[in-house]
């Protein structure tokens, strides 16, 4: 898996490495919160888990299946001992406890969830109250999106395709309609040029509210 998850870091730094600290500024920025533990969800090489680090006084549990991005993200945050801290898991049952996670983030992996109600759901559950999630597929703003498609358009002859496929999995109604079965209390789609995120807010009164 280490090789596999090397590609994915070398993409992820040479391609979409300016998209992370936009990301993280805005999730920040709409949640308010800048102290506790951040959780980000399919960290890949710990490239967004490091920006939101940095930006914050957080410490970020950077969450992926595999333990080799575990290792690689160890590796992107040595400069920052103890911000970022891997973790081998998956979002359908996270090994967090309940009520924990300040601001939960996560960039790309939502289309790759097999059951999202139950990823909404583990997500609700492990924010503390007050805490924010953020999950998605945003490219930052319209010049960095540009960039990156033109990069890998030239790598990837399918990409146009692939990301339309992608992207037809979840929709907007799709996702509207699956965080309804989830039940999570407070949920919303944000649409933006640069693309979309589904926020979800555990009440700060009631954090067992459904």
């Amino acid at each position: 898996m280490r090789k596999s998850a090397e590609g994915f870091a070398r993409i992820a730094r040479e391609v979409f490495a300016p998209i992370y600290p936009v990301i993280a500024e805005q999730a920040l920025a709409w949640s308010g919160i800048r102290n506790g533990f951040a959780l980000d969800i399919g960290s890949g090489p710990g490239l967004l888990s490091l920006a939101l680090a940095e930006k914050s006084n957080l410490t970020v549990i950077a969450l992926d299946t595999d333990p080799a991005a575990g290792q690689i993200a160890r590796e992107t945050a040595a400069g920052s001992p103890g911000k970022v801290v891997p973790v081998t898991g998956d979002v359908h049952g996270m090994p967090i406890r309940d009520n924990t996670v300040a601001l939960a983030v996560s960039r790309g992996s939502i289309y790759f969830w097999h059951d999202r109600p139950q990823a909404f759901r583990e997500i609700e559950r492990v924010l503390r109250p007050g805490g924010f999630a953020f999950v998605g597929g945003s490219f930052g703003t319209p010049e960095i999106r540009k960039t990156i498609f033109d990069e890998m358009r030239r790598r990837n002859p399918d990409w146009d395709r692939d990301i339309a496929r992608r992207s037809g999995q979840a929709t907007p109604e799709t996702l509207r309609r699956e965080l309804e079965e989830s039940g999570v209390a407070h949920s919303r789609i944000r649409e933006e040029e640069e693309g979309m995120w589904v926020e979800i807010r555990k009440d700060p009164f009631n954090p067992h509210a459904r």
